[in-house]
Protein backbone atom coordinates (compact mmCIF):
# COMPACT_ATOMS: atom_id res chain seq x y z
CA UNK A 1 0.00 0.00 0.00
CA UNK A 2 2.54 2.21 0.99
CA UNK A 3 4.31 2.12 -2.35
CA UNK A 4 1.55 1.92 -4.30
CA UNK A 5 1.52 -1.21 -5.56
CA UNK A 6 -2.05 -1.65 -7.32
CA UNK A 7 -2.56 -5.02 -6.73
CA UNK A 8 -3.00 -3.86 -2.69
CA UNK A 9 -6.34 -2.42 -3.79
CA UNK A 10 -8.03 -5.94 -3.64
CA UNK A 11 -8.30 -6.16 -0.03
CA UNK A 12 -9.50 -2.27 0.37
CA UNK A 13 -13.32 -3.20 0.57
CA UNK A 14 -11.84 -5.55 3.35
CA UNK A 15 -10.20 -3.31 5.16
CA UNK A 16 -12.83 -0.96 5.26
CA UNK A 17 -15.06 -3.84 6.75
CA UNK A 18 -12.75 -4.66 9.51
CA UNK A 19 -13.07 -0.06 10.43
CA UNK A 20 -16.39 -1.23 11.61
CA UNK A 21 -15.70 -4.35 13.23
CA UNK A 22 -17.19 -5.22 16.91
CA UNK A 23 -13.70 -5.90 17.99
CA UNK A 24 -11.08 -2.73 18.82
CA UNK A 25 -8.40 -4.52 18.11
CA UNK A 26 -9.47 -4.79 13.89
CA UNK A 27 -10.04 -1.76 14.24
CA UNK A 28 -7.46 -0.31 16.06
CA UNK A 29 -5.15 -2.03 13.22
CA UNK A 30 -7.67 -1.34 10.38
CA UNK A 31 -6.91 2.85 10.87
CA UNK A 32 -3.59 2.70 11.30
CA UNK A 33 -3.48 0.55 7.86
CA UNK A 34 -5.97 2.69 6.03
CA UNK A 35 -2.84 5.40 6.64
CA UNK A 36 -0.61 3.93 4.28
CA UNK A 37 -2.56 5.49 1.07
CA UNK A 38 -3.20 8.72 1.72
CA UNK A 39 -4.37 8.83 -1.76
CA UNK A 40 -7.98 7.04 -1.04
CA UNK A 41 -10.98 8.71 -0.35
CA UNK A 42 -12.79 6.39 1.24
CA UNK A 43 -10.16 5.47 3.55
CA UNK A 44 -9.76 9.34 4.40
CA UNK A 45 -13.80 9.60 5.39
CA UNK A 46 -13.67 5.63 7.24
CA UNK A 47 -10.22 7.52 9.37
CA UNK A 48 -12.68 10.68 10.19
CA UNK A 49 -15.69 8.11 11.00
CA UNK A 50 -13.42 6.68 13.50
CA UNK A 51 -12.43 9.55 15.89
CA UNK A 52 -15.37 9.04 17.43
CA UNK A 53 -15.05 5.16 18.48
CA UNK A 54 -15.26 4.74 21.79
CA UNK A 55 -11.87 2.99 22.41
CA UNK A 56 -9.05 5.56 22.80
CA UNK A 57 -6.38 3.62 20.86
CA UNK A 58 -9.02 3.49 18.24
CA UNK A 59 -9.53 6.98 18.06
CA UNK A 60 -5.94 8.02 18.28
CA UNK A 61 -4.68 5.78 15.37
CA UNK A 62 -7.22 7.65 13.44
CA UNK A 63 -5.95 10.80 14.32
CA UNK A 64 -2.37 9.90 13.26
CA UNK A 65 -3.34 8.19 10.04
CA UNK A 66 -5.49 11.39 8.58
CA UNK A 67 -1.80 13.22 9.48
CA UNK A 68 -1.01 11.60 6.40
CA UNK A 69 -4.17 12.92 4.26
CA UNK A 70 -2.85 16.46 5.84
CA UNK A 71 -6.05 16.15 8.16
CA UNK A 72 -5.91 18.00 11.13
CA UNK A 73 -9.30 16.93 11.95
CA UNK A 74 -7.97 14.59 14.82
CA UNK A 75 -6.07 17.34 16.26
CA UNK A 76 -7.86 16.78 19.74
CA UNK A 77 -7.00 13.47 20.04
CA UNK A 78 -3.51 14.15 19.43
CA UNK A 79 -3.98 16.48 22.25
CA UNK A 80 -5.54 13.69 24.33
CA UNK A 81 -2.34 11.44 23.75
CA UNK A 82 -0.16 13.24 26.02
CA UNK A 83 -2.32 14.18 28.76
CA UNK A 84 -2.74 11.20 31.32
CA UNK A 85 -5.63 8.93 31.10
CA UNK A 86 -8.25 8.40 33.71
CA UNK A 87 -9.23 5.03 33.46
CA UNK A 88 -13.03 4.20 34.51
CA UNK A 89 -14.25 1.33 36.30
CA UNK A 90 -15.97 -1.05 33.97
CA UNK A 91 -19.09 -2.56 35.94
CA UNK A 92 -20.44 -2.11 39.20
CA UNK A 93 -18.02 -4.47 41.63
CA UNK A 94 -15.72 -4.68 44.54
CA UNK A 95 -12.06 -3.81 43.14
CA UNK A 96 -8.64 -5.30 43.80
CA UNK A 97 -5.46 -3.86 42.28
CA UNK A 98 -2.90 -6.22 40.97
CA UNK A 99 -0.69 -3.65 40.18
CA UNK A 100 0.47 -0.65 42.28
CA UNK A 101 1.48 3.30 41.69
CA UNK A 102 4.87 3.48 38.99
CA UNK A 103 3.69 0.25 37.31
CA UNK A 104 4.48 0.09 33.78
CA UNK A 105 1.54 -1.40 31.98
CA UNK A 106 0.67 -2.33 28.23
CA UNK A 107 -2.24 -2.09 25.96
CA UNK A 108 -4.12 -4.91 27.61
CA UNK A 109 -2.38 -5.38 31.29
CA UNK A 110 -4.92 -6.71 33.62
CA UNK A 111 -4.49 -3.45 36.93
CA UNK A 112 -7.08 -5.07 38.61
CA UNK A 113 -9.76 -7.28 39.35
CA UNK A 114 -13.36 -6.64 39.66
CA UNK A 115 -15.77 -8.84 41.85
CA UNK A 116 -19.95 -7.83 40.64
CA UNK A 117 -21.86 -7.55 43.97
CA UNK A 118 -23.19 -11.09 45.15
CA UNK A 119 -21.31 -13.24 42.12
CA UNK A 120 -18.33 -15.32 42.32
CA UNK A 121 -17.45 -14.62 38.73
CA UNK A 122 -14.43 -11.62 38.07
CA UNK A 123 -14.15 -9.08 35.24
CA UNK A 124 -10.52 -8.09 34.52
CA UNK A 125 -9.49 -4.39 34.44
CA UNK A 126 -7.56 -3.37 31.44
CA UNK A 127 -5.42 -0.55 30.98
CA UNK A 128 -6.28 0.59 27.34
CA UNK A 129 -3.01 2.07 26.67
CA UNK A 130 1.12 1.82 27.50
CA UNK A 131 2.45 4.00 29.98
CA UNK A 132 3.02 4.32 33.83
CA UNK A 133 0.51 4.08 37.05
CA UNK A 134 0.88 7.71 38.35
CA UNK A 135 -2.45 7.55 40.97
CA UNK A 136 -4.78 5.17 42.36
CA UNK A 137 -7.77 6.78 42.90
CA UNK A 138 -9.57 4.02 45.26
CA UNK A 139 -8.98 2.09 48.38
CA UNK A 140 -8.17 -1.65 47.01
CA UNK A 141 -11.25 -3.86 47.93
CA UNK A 142 -13.38 -0.50 47.71
CA UNK A 143 -17.15 -0.61 45.97
CA UNK A 144 -17.36 1.42 42.69
CA UNK A 145 -19.94 1.74 40.30
CA UNK A 146 -19.37 1.51 36.26
CA UNK A 147 -17.37 4.33 35.11
CA UNK A 148 -15.75 5.76 38.48
CA UNK A 149 -12.58 6.87 38.00
CA UNK A 150 -9.98 4.32 39.27
CA UNK A 151 -6.64 4.91 38.21
CA UNK A 152 -4.56 7.70 35.98
CA UNK A 153 -1.85 6.39 33.09
CA UNK A 154 0.59 8.36 32.24
CA UNK A 155 1.31 7.79 27.99
CA UNK A 156 4.87 5.84 27.90
CA UNK A 157 7.23 7.75 25.64
CA UNK A 158 6.34 5.92 22.33
CA UNK A 159 2.98 7.41 22.19
CA UNK A 160 4.14 10.95 23.48
CA UNK A 161 6.72 10.85 20.21
CA UNK A 162 3.75 9.71 17.83
CA UNK A 163 1.71 12.57 18.73
CA UNK A 164 4.39 15.33 19.05
CA UNK A 165 5.36 14.29 15.44
CA UNK A 166 1.68 14.78 14.26
CA UNK A 167 1.27 18.27 15.77
CA UNK A 168 4.69 18.96 14.47
CA UNK A 169 2.22 18.93 11.38
CA UNK A 170 -1.25 19.22 12.32
CA UNK A 171 -0.83 21.46 15.96
CA UNK A 172 -2.40 24.53 16.42
CA UNK A 173 -1.90 27.44 19.02
CA UNK A 174 -3.93 25.70 22.09
CA UNK A 175 -1.19 23.12 21.67
CA UNK A 176 1.21 25.37 22.48
CA UNK A 177 1.39 24.95 26.59
CA UNK A 178 1.10 21.44 26.56
CA UNK A 179 3.66 20.26 24.05
CA UNK A 180 6.17 23.46 26.21
CA UNK A 181 5.13 20.75 29.41
CA UNK A 182 7.12 18.64 27.63
CA UNK A 183 9.77 20.41 25.96
CA UNK A 184 11.06 21.87 29.41
CA UNK A 185 10.09 18.28 31.66
CA UNK A 186 13.59 17.53 33.29
CA UNK A 187 11.60 14.33 34.09
CA UNK A 188 11.36 13.64 30.12
CA UNK A 189 13.53 11.99 27.71
CA UNK A 190 15.78 13.59 25.46
CA UNK A 191 14.10 12.15 22.83
CA UNK A 192 11.01 13.56 23.95
CA UNK A 193 12.01 17.12 24.90
CA UNK A 194 14.28 17.55 21.33
CA UNK A 195 10.63 16.38 19.43
CA UNK A 196 8.72 18.42 21.94
CA UNK A 197 11.19 21.59 21.13
CA UNK A 198 10.99 21.08 16.84
CA UNK A 199 7.07 20.84 17.55
CA UNK A 200 6.52 23.96 19.16
CA UNK A 201 8.77 25.67 16.52
CA UNK A 202 6.75 24.22 13.37
CA UNK A 203 2.96 25.30 15.60
CA UNK A 204 4.85 28.73 16.33
CA UNK A 205 5.81 29.27 12.53
CA UNK A 206 2.74 28.03 11.11
CA UNK A 207 0.65 30.57 13.48
CA UNK A 208 3.13 33.81 12.59
CA UNK A 209 2.03 32.48 8.55
CA UNK A 210 -0.80 32.93 9.73
CA UNK A 211 -1.06 36.35 10.70
CA UNK A 212 0.83 37.97 7.96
Amino acid sequence: MARGDAGAKRWYPQLLALAESREAQLRLESAWAMGQDNRSEAFHQALRKLLDDPVPLVRWNAALALVRFNDGLGEPQLRDMLQPFTLPAPGTGTIRFRLKVHDNVRNGSIMARLRPNGNSQQQDVLSPLGGTITTILVNDGAAVAAGDPVAVIAPDEGQVVESLRALYLVGQPQDLALVQSFAGAASASARVRQQAAATLRAIEERAGKGKS
